[in-house]
């Protein structure tokens, strides 16, 4: 059972999610990722996780265990949903490296026509805070990242991240994300906060405060060659149970926030293990 004063929730879902799947992970069969070397990167995985943060009440995304890169995390929020971008040279600006691996062949220097470039062509940012403000209550707030016209039309990653449902609920604002596919040890805090991030920004554009934010995840899994790091991350105790994220932006205009809008307080986790990507 999670205990705030021993720990972050980012903590307690990530220690979870990293023993159940040590324990009872499934091997995948014929992976589509491979390692740098050309070698198949076989993956542990557990189905149909769920966690939920109450942002209303401080539950905190980040973990200790492993450091989060909440930085860059929020920064490719805002190339994704700001910048409206698929474009390298915009992720790597704001110090945004990791999606070098998935250059799309058929658009070079882009990851194909993804994330941002979906956001872009169907207007969903501008689509999903003009329905909010305008209908509170209604049941059709969500964006979806994964167009099969568009996965279609280039190659590139398709998006793990790929929909949010949005409702009001009083005068909160509450966010879900639905995940395909996630690498524990390389991206789970990471997801988890940005989009956790994103609900404050969507929150202060409409004009509502944070509240629930739950995440849905098909495939959790544990690479191969990941596997000893994920037993070091278990043998760590956890810190700094009181970190919290804060937003204080001077606007309420949605493409006015930056990163200096946020700060972090009361986080020293401990260090990154480097940790080799499967592409």
């Amino acid at each position: 059972m999670y205990n705030a004063e021993l720990m972050t929730k980012g903590d307690y879902y990530f220690r979870k999610h990293l023993n159940e799947i040590l324990t009872n992970g499934i091997k995948d069969i014929n992976p589509r990722p491979v390692w740098h070397d050309g070698t198949p990167a076989h993956s542990y995985f557990i189905t149909q996780t769920i966690e939920t943060y109450d942002l209303s009440k401080g539950e905190c995304p980040l973990t200790t265990i492993k450091p989060t890169a909440w930085k860059s995390a929020i920064n490719e929020m805002l190339v994704i949903y700001q910048e409206q971008s698929s474009k390298l040279e915009d992720f790597h600006k704001h110090n945004v490296m990791w999606w070098d691996e998935w250059e799309s062949k058929d658009i070079p220097g882009t990851i194909g026509n993804r994330y941002g470039y979906v956001v872009k062509k169907y207007d969903l940012i501008n689509k999903l805070i003009q329905g909010i403000k305008e209908n509170p209550y209604g049941r059709r707030h969500n964006m979806n990242l994964n167009q099969y016209v568009d996965l279609e039309s280039s190659d590139g990653l398709h998006s793990c991240a790929y929909e949010t449902l949005w409702s009001i609920r009083g005068e909160f604002l509450d966010c879900t994300l639905i995940q395909r596919s996630n690498d524990m040890c390389a991206a789970a805090d990471i997801n988890v906060t940005q989009y956790a991030c994103l609900l404050m920004m969507i929150a202060k554009a409409t004009g509502y405060k944070p509240g629930k934010f739950t995440r849905f995840v098909q495939n959790m899994h544990i690479y191969d060659r990941h596997i000893e790091i994920a037993k070091e991350y278990l043998n760590r105790e956890s810190v700094s149970p009181n970190a919290r994220i804060i937003f204080e932006p001077k606007s309420d205009n949605f493409y006015d926030f930056t990163i200096d809008d946020f700060r972090v307080e009361d986080y020293e986790p401990h260090k990154r293990i480097k940790t080799e990507l499967a592409i």
